[in-house]
């Protein structure tokens, strides 16, 4: 929440002090941690007294789930999932989604307290990243497995498709968080062609395509599907 009023000819920006303990918050959070992290310290960035903390969030656990529920938001509302018109191919809609996916992952290009305090929750996981999944995370994978679905038509058992997807994230967010790692094993020349999200996006994609047609071909061929041996004759 923004207010504009004016004083003295100019416009002077005020902010909600719920709004200025988020921000505070998140980044004290992203430097140095929860444990670490003091609440007389936030309150003093965020110029309010420490009582603040108490009235808009109970308590300093509650702080710090809204603020990485923040963080999450804020993120999200600058990579939204895109709209796709009706009928629009499911090859297209998955490039579209493992693209949202990795300019999304905290981690890459990410220098804000945002993508660090979400960096840290997918190191150590608490239960606000459980809230953060099953608020925003969980209905895009869920959209991730419809469009692998409709790839598949059939050929492959639930399981297989949910391996794929865990798989698909499971890239975005290694080329996405690990960003410094990967170019320890990348050549300099090679981190630009390889490691941009646009080509990125598209190999992975390619890649998710190829694994669903091998895994409709070993089942039509009678090979494991969904992790099971399909029933092959016996020979005598």
């Amino acid at each position: 929440m923004v207010q504009l009023r004016a004083k003295s000819g100019a416009v002077e920006r005020v902010v909600d002090p719920r709004q200025r303990l988020l921000v505070a918050a998140g980044r004290e959070f992203a430097a140095r941690g929860y444990e670490a992290a003091t609440v007389r310290e936030i309150c003093h960035a965020a110029g309010v007294n420490v009582a603040a903390v108490s009235y808009y969030f109970g308590d300093k656990r509650g702080l710090y789930v809204e603020s990485v529920r923040c963080a999450h938001e804020q993120r999200v509302g600058r990579e939204p999932l895109p709209e796709w018109a009706p009928g629009t191919p499911a090859e297209r809609r998955l490039g579209d989604v493992v693209d949202h996916l990795l300019r999304r992952t905290p981690g890459l290009g990410g220098s804000s307290w945002q993508a660090r305090l979400l960096l840290r929750e997918l190191v150590q996981p608490t239960a606000a990243c459980r809230g953060v999944v099953e608020d925003h995370v969980r209905p895009r994978f869920a959209a991730l497995l419809t469009i692998l679905g409709e790839l598949s038509a059939g050929r492959l058992a639930q399981p297989e498709l949910k391996w794929l997807a865990v798989s698909i994230i499971g890239q975005c967010l290694l080329h996405g968080a690990a960003g410094e790692f990967i170019g320890m094993l990348l050549a300099p020349e090679e981190i630009d062609e390889l490691e941009s999200p646009g080509p990125l996006a598209a190999r992975i994609t390619r890649q998710a395509i190829a694994a669903v047609a091998a895994g409709g071909d070993r089942g039509q061929r009678g090979g494991h599907v969904g992790g099971q041996e399909a029933t092959r004759p016996c020979r005598t």
